[in-house]
């Protein structure tokens, strides 16, 4: 049994509410964050209008704040992001959906501003913001959003993306916009991507560093994020609409015959049905020429010829992409669609494979674990 001075939920209750009143006002004094959660829970007893307004005014302080974040800082940064995250999902979220989402999309609208005065080298601040975007999708959901006005609060996020914090916005979005908003959301970032921003005087340019082709300028950085960000948006658009044709149009031709690039082509072809005009993109790679051949590539290119009928020549590439790389996917997916009995030989004759290798030690266990 538990020592009566045991820090437990029961022993403190034995305290009484006042007594427990007057301790957390003591702790409070000079925490910060605790005062907010307790200001948090007092709203909270008020009703969620409450609790929108203290997570509102949060908000804004956080939004005009420029004071550096350093690691040492980070843990408390990221603690009050996501106190104010648990506000609106665990408290607005249940009584107003509506104000929650409105709540999630302004919260999202900080990121830009966070990212530029914090040190985030582990990522625990990044992982904040895509836990927001997941909430986006679930009150979108709750509220029954309407799409073209998601949409535009979609747009308007993902165009101010400078460091990548909602890059899976659009798939988790993608069900609750449907057909319209989804055509609405492409619209504007076509638009968006069409329009040429106005590039400064000479004089007026501002070099951030020097590359082997001479000075490298902001307007030039932030016209390929602009077009980056576009691409990937429009990219992702497509996955969701099952547009093949679209997301290929979003690379150039030369861009078409990149190793990577083609896997994810070939892939979307296959899964179109499309299995014939996807092993003419994977062959287009030059492989002789191509610096490296990304697994990727190599299973795109077997599952297309297996769509295609041609099983054994799916197998003999497979093997042939195993002896060379010792690829356990490649080895996996062999031994699978051989006939009963075949995958022991087949074994033995991979580990014979791996035996031409340095470190066949190293080799073995990674064939065997």
């Amino acid at each position: 049994m538990a020592s009566k001075k045991t820090l437990n939920t029961q022993n403190l209750e034995r305290l009484g509410a006042r007594r427990l009143a007057e301790l957390l006002m003591e702790i409070s004094q000079g925490d910060g964050a605790a005062k907010r959660r307790l200001r948090l829970e007092l709203a909270s007893a008020a009703g969620s209008d409450d609790v929108a307004r203290e997570v509102r005014k949060r908000l804004s302080t956080i939004e005009r704040s420029r004071s550096f974040v350093d690691w040492q800082q980070r843990k408390a940064l990221v603690k009050d992001l996501e106190t104010q995250r648990q506000a609106i999902v665990e408290q607005v979220a249940k009584e107003d959906p509506a104000t929650a989402l409105d709540l999630m999309w302004r919260f999202l609208g900080l990121a830009h501003s966070v990212f530029e005065r914090c040190d985030d080298s582990n990522g625990s601040v990044a992982r904040v913001f895509q836990s927001a975007c997941n909430d986006v999708a679930n009150l979108a959901e709750a509220a029954n959003a309407d799409p073209e006005e998601l949409a535009e609060r979609a747009f308007n996020t993902l165009t101010d993306n400078g460091y990548g914090e909602v890059d899976g916005l659009i798939p988790l979005l993608a069900p609750h916009l449907g057909d319209g908003g989804l055509a609405h959301l492409k619209a504007r970032m076509e638009a968006w991507a069409e329009e040429t921003p106005e590039r400064p005087a000479e004089e007026h340019r501002h070099v951030i560093g020097y590359g082997s082709s001479g000075p490298i300028y902001a307007d030039d950085i932030d016209r390929r994020r602009r077009e980056m960000t576009a691409r990937h948006a429009l990219q992702q658009i497509a996955d969701a609409q099952g547009d093949v044709e679209s997301f290929i149009a979003q690379y150039s031709e030369a861009a078409q015959r990149a190793p990577q690039i083609a896997a994810e082509i070939g892939k979307r072809l296959v899964a179109a049905g499309r299995a014939a005009d996807a092993l003419a993109y994977l062959d287009a790679v030059d492989t002789k020429r191509a610096a490296w051949l990304p697994v990727e590539w190599e299973e795109a290119r077997a599952n297309a010829l297996e769509a295609l009928g041609r099983s054994e020549e799916a197998q003999t590439f497979r093997w042939a992409c195993f002896e060379r790389t010792l690829s356990k996917p490649h080895l996996r997916t062999y031994l699978k669609r051989l006939p009963e009995f075949d995958d022991v030989e087949a074994e033995e004759r991979a580990l014979d494979v791996a035996q031409r290798y340095s470190g066949f030690n190293r080799a073995l266990f990674f064939l065997i674990e």
